[in-house]
């Protein structure tokens, strides 16, 4: 059992995908959405994760599927209620993931008040990079990120523009759900989030760390 749970396949058997919306100003102002004191939590199941060499599916109700690029953190341990000055010692390392959102299903959920989980937590909703140790990531607040569509580059952004720190993240989460070994958490997405197609082809990855890529396909439920 012990060799199943291997963090570095954290995808295959970590249990929760907690996701934080709205935690970079320049995203913030191109959605035309509102800073908020605290951060926007939802979650994915983990059926969401696609690891790489998987396909990115296309929700059938959905025509506007969108791309968000998101640095992951993955726990090393179980935490619950830790505080902001203890949290980066429950890290295990980090991984690079795409929240990708229904945009339409999202904008019809906004104006009825419902919660995102049609838009968010479809079947391979969270493709996700290998597992990067935290000892590679010094300080994950220095770290660029990227994003091309069919080689063309989308998003960029650097992490030190977060609004909410990694460890008020997790501070804050952990006190609502108790994060568990594998568990990861997103933390937010820089601005060019931006529409894909069937046969897409979504190449990403954090300057000098790691890299991946994944095609865009229909489901065929």
């Amino acid at each position: 059992m012990a060799a199943a749970r291997q963090l570095p396949r954290f995808w295959e058997w970590g249990k929760n995908i907690v996701c934080v919306g709205r935690n970079y100003a320049d995203h913030v102002k191109e959605m035309k959405s509102a800073v908020l004191s605290e951060p926007v939590i939802f979650l994915k199941p983990s059926t969401a994760y696609a690891p790489e060499g998987t396909p990115i599916l296309m929700p059938p109700y959905s025509r506007n599927l969108h791309h968000e690029l998101e640095l992951a953190v993955v726990m090393g341990k179980q935490t619950c209620a830790v505080s902001e000055a203890e949290a980066m010692g429950f890290v295990a390392g980090y991984a690079l993931c795409l929240d990708m959102t229904a945009r339409d299903v999202q904008d019809e959920c906004k104006k009825k008040g419902l919660p995102w989980t049609l838009a968010k937590s479809f079947t391979s909703s969270c493709p996700v990079s290998k597992f990067v140790p935290k000892e590679k990531i010094p300080d994950p607040h220095k770290l660029k990120l990227w994003l091309k569509v069919n080689g063309q580059l989308r998003q960029e952004g650097e992490t030190s523009n977060m609004i909410f720190s990694i460890p008020y993240i997790i501070s804050y989460v952990s006190k609502i759900i108790t994060l568990e070994e594998g568990d990861i958490i997103l933390t937010g997405t820089p601005k060019g989030v931006g529409p894909v197609q069937e046969n897409d082809e979504i190449q990403a990855g954090i300057d000098g760390i790691i890299t991946m890529s994944f095609k865009v396909e229909k489901s065929k439920h």
